[in-house]
């Protein structure tokens, strides 16, 4: 997948997050640490109808613009949703489980982003 092609994807999907009034969005490049992906974005709700709703903003946005995820985990207990969709990864928590995990931790060795500096291309 091409560069501009994955920001794109992030991009929409950090858009999608951002409208269902998601906390702490955080966009983090991982394109040179790691073959998984290029972006995490990483994300929490308040509650579980949110984070659900969340993802399926995500899953609306990104299907409009012709991209489908590869794999989603985790809808249904909504603690935290996870959507493949290749080089953009997208990990929406609920606030106790992020926490708990701490993915910006684990994957600190990674570039933080900003949304801004990501549509500038």
């Amino acid at each position: 997948m091409t560069e501009s092609r994955s920001r794109k994807m992030a991009s929409l999907a950090y858009r999608a997050l951002e409208n269902k009034k998601a906390d702490d969005i955080k966009i983090i490049d991982i394109e040179n640490i790691s073959t998984l992906a290029d972006y995490f974005i990483i994300a929490s709700g308040k509650n579980h109808n949110q984070v659900q709703a969340m993802a399926d903003a995500v899953d609306e946005t990104l299907g409009k613009a012709g991209y489908v995820p590869k794999q989603t985990e985790g809808y249904r207990s909504a603690n935290w949703i996870l959507q493949d969709y290749g080089d953009v990864v997208i990990h929406i928590f609920d606030t106790e489980n992020r926490l708990f995990y701490d993915l910006e931790r684990i994957w600190r060795d990674g570039s933080s982003t900003t949304i801004e500096e990501l549509e500038e291309g």
